[in-house]
């Protein structure tokens, strides 16, 4: 099976644990880490809508959280129905590409269910200090 596809498929699992009540549009995350290890997302909304989190960030947190800092590749999928999440891309926030930036570079592959894209394409001019 092809390695995307198999990354894609852990992004479908992961989003079977999404909270999202509120919007119906559950995602998922596969995040691989420069040393193998796969780290996992889902969205988690909340009543104060400013306190939901992405499943990027969730996976990205999630890595930090183990020490792990350095990525390569991410993929994303969401929907409202199980059929959506597997066939239209979901694409990633401003403010989960901002994190993607503080630890990616620019060419770094996002994986959606069109195909691979850069971080760089999504957010081209990222925040910097």
């Amino acid at each position: 099976m092809d390695s995307q596809l198999t990354l894609t498929q852990q992004a479908l699992q992961a989003r079977a644990n999404a909270y999202a009540p509120y919007s119906g549009f559950a995602v998922g995350a596969a995040l691989v880490a420069e040393d193998g290890r796969t780290f996992y997302g889902c969205n988690v909304e909340n009543a104060s809508y400013s306190m939901t989190i992405c499943a990027e960030r969730s996976a990205v947190f999630s890595a930090v959280a183990a020490g792990v800092t350095r990525f390569r590749k991410l993929a994303i999928v969401g929907g409202k129905t199980d059929e959506e999440a597997a066939q239209v891309p979901c694409l990633p926030c401003g403010a989960c590409l901002q994190v993607l930036a503080e630890f990616c570079p620019p060419d770094f592959p996002i994986l959606l269910t069109d195909g691979v894209h850069l971080l760089g394409e999504f957010l081209p001019a990222q925040f910097r200090l």
